[in-house]
């Protein structure tokens, strides 16, 4: 059995979108907890009932969550990265590519040209091991 990943919480996903919105402006404040509950969750659930996903394509689910639910008044493209930038890093990988190269991805993410599967593709290509 492989081990339990390190999983985010509410707390910290809060924290990340106050950095934001401190950083770069915008609305602050959860629109619904529950959508922001249910995006924490995917890769929970993704990981008890297909053991076999890889960390990479749990990623995928957090991220697909947070930017397809808008749990936040704003910030979510940003927030959705940066909590699958932390998980990643929480579970031995950076993502190592250009800030462009985030920015084009994250647009297709929220709307919806680019699929869980090859954001899962693209996330694994673009990491390296920190350990």
């Amino acid at each position: 059995m492989k081990r339990e990943p390190k999983w985010l919480n509410r707390k910290i996903a809060e924290a990340i979108h106050l950095d934001q919105i401190k950083q770069h402006g915008g609305s602050l404040g959860i629109r619904d907890i529950g959508l922001l509950e249910s995006a924490l969750d995917r890769p929970k659930n993704q990981w008890h009932y297909k053991p076999e996903s890889t960390i990479f394509e749990l990623t995928a689910s957090l991220g697909i969550g947070v930017a397809k639910n808008h749990p936040f008044m704003d910030g979510n493209k940003r927030t959705s990265f940066l909590l699958m930038y932390v998980f990643l890093a929480s579970n031995g990988f950076i993502i190592d590519t250009s800030e462009e190269d985030v920015v084009n991805v994250m647009l297709k993410v929220a709307d919806g040209s680019i699929k869980e599967d090859e954001l899962a593709k693209w996330l694994k290509h673009s990491s390296k091991s920190n350990q």
